[in-house]
């Protein structure tokens, strides 16, 4: 065998002088130069035909036309590599529109039959009147766009950091009698996490029904899998859109970033935080990181539930159903609360559609906290125009993130803003994971959304928009504590930066669309 490959002239195939066997290496050798020679074809040809499609594609499917135009010149101008970042960054291949609608029937039916209020989501039901005149628009607005009317009854108390909202939902879960569940971005296996799991796991062992879902992009984040740790620990728990082969390119992007937990279907929690030790900052953590949650009471914890069951539904295949999982609303307290999901299926542009309602009806007053700060066109503009009109603009975000390419894809927009009289803040370490819009004296809008195109068009997100004055005063206060320790950006400051810096800085917001 050796002789054959080493002279394969001598071993050429000729009728019956050899058997198809010894003749199969002899022709494969023969023939690469052939094949050689008709590879720059097959590229050419399969250029052309993922171009096409990426082409094809992007026209029936996408509504924004200059990231149309963008994705097809990639496409066309970058052979092949154009088109696998179509593929992974491109495509929304998530559809839970017929989930959706299948849940909220049978919640609908089961819970009409047991004269539920857990039946009038997404109806007219309940107080639906915004505390002023100004935010009737965004009331209606937020309305039509979601499907979900405004809850009257609901009781909203910010969590500071870890130090205030581990031990809140820790003790909470130690008081659950019939269920607990829960859908975060990042569940680390690390002290805090541990903590939280082992907690989850008495739970279960004394008969509490629990279903933890973790995002599995999200998961890598932790040097553990949780999921498994849960699992072998009697907990049902799973991770959403599990990349598996190629998955990983096909779903790096449509990540679920909400966090939501709800106990007995009565309390529940929200907001941006993770569960990782980061955030305990009396711990003294390696990495501390700022953050905000909330603790919530009152008809809207039945959303927040149902926001959970369509994501473990999707998920899993499992219907949550019955009062083991929703129960009777009760009224709580006096904020007027509704859910706004979003995400790059049915839900896509529900966000958006509220940030850009919300400052379009602002009269005196917007101020934005958030990590990272991408605003597209639209938003950036609108952001302008509303600060030209009088209203003041204040903009609170981190003076360094954890991420540095973000740090430089966020300081071109600043120039504009600073223009038009927007002000921004940049305050000091450590990084501040904190989420809030407020809108005058009376409306916010909190959850897990940040202002960049990942959370507005890629990712799945929970965020609740509250109508009350208390609430505002509560988060003005402590947005007014970070800007008192915040540096006020200058826009002389901007100009002086060199051109390097600048021409960074422009390259890394060509990114702006994927960050």
């Amino acid at each position: 065998m050796s002789r054959l490959f080493l002279c394969p002239e001598r071993y050429r195939y000729h009728g019956n002088m050899t058997t198809p066997f010894f003749a199969l290496p002899i022709w494969l050798h023969n023939a690469v130069p052939e094949i050689q020679s008709l590879l720059p074809g097959l590229a050419t040809l399969l250029h052309l035909s993922l171009a096409l499609a990426v082409t094809l594609h992007a026209l029936l499917t996408r509504r924004n036309v200059s990231a149309t135009v963008a994705w097809i010149g990639l496409a066309w101008l970058t052979p092949i590599v154009g088109a696998l970042l179509y593929l992974m960054l491109g495509v929304n291949r998530i559809q839970r529109a017929g989930v959706a609608l299948d849940l909220k029937t049978a919640w609908q039916r089961e819970h009409q039959r047991a004269g539920s209020h857990v039946a009038a989501i997404g109806s007219a039901a309940g107080p639906d009147a915004p505390s002023s005149f100004a935010l009737a628009g965004i009331n209606r607005l937020a309305r039509q766009t979601t499907g979900n009317a405004l809850l009257g009854g609901n009781a909203i108390k910010p969590l500071i950091n870890g130090d205030e909202a581990y031990p809140a939902m820790l003790a909470a879960m130690e008081s659950a009698r019939h269920s607990i569940t829960l859908v975060t971005y990042i569940f680390d296996l690390d002290d805090v996490g541990r903590t939280f799991a082992d907690a989850l796991v008495r739970a279960q062992q004394r008969g509490v029904q629990v279903r933890v879902l973790i995002d599995a992009v999200g998961a890598r984040y932790s040097h553990g899998r949780m999921v498994v740790y849960l699992n072998s620990g009697g907990v049902t728990a799973a991770a959403f859109l599990p990349p598996r082969f190629l998955g990983l390119l096909a779903h790096a992007n449509l990540r679920n970033h909400r966090k939501i937990m709800v106990i007995d279907g009565v309390q529940g929690f929200t907001g941006g935080m993770n569960i990782r030790a980061g955030h305990w900052l009396a711990r003294q953590p390696k990495s501390p990181v700022r953050c905000l949650h909330f603790s919530v009471r009152g008809p809207v914890v039945a959303d927040m539930q149902r926001a959970f069951a369509i994501d473990w539904a999707f998920s899993t295949g499992e219907a949550l159903l019955g009062e083991t999982w929703f129960a009777q609303a009760r009224d709580c307290g006096p904020v007027l609360a509704r859910g706004v999901s979003d995400g790059p299926d049915g839900d896509i542009d529900h966000m958006r559609h509220v940030m850009l309602g919300a400052l379009a009806c602002a009269r005196q007053r917007v101020a934005i906290m958030t990590p990272y700060f991408l605003p597209d066109e639209v938003l950036l503009t609108t952001l302008q125009i509303t600060a030209l009109r009088g209203v003041t603009v204040d903009i609170v975000l981190p003076a360094r993130s954890n991420l540095p390419l973000m740090d430089w894809a966020m300081r071109p927009p600043m120039g504009r803003l600073l223009a038009a009289g927007c002000r921004v803040h940049l305050s000091p370490p450590p990084f501040d994971h904190s989420k809030m819009f407020l809108v005058d004296d009376a409306w916010s809008l909190i959850g897990s959304t940040n202002w960049d195109a990942r959370s507005l068009r890629l990712n799945f997100e929970y965020n609740l928009e509250c109508h009350d004055t208390q609430l505002v005063t509560q988060l003005d206060t402590l947005l007014h504590m970070r800007m008192s320790e915040a540096e006020t950006l200058d826009a002389t400051v901007l100009a002086r930066q060199s051109l390097a810096g600048q021409l960074r800085d422009r390259l890394a917001g060509l990114l702006s669309p994927y960050l």
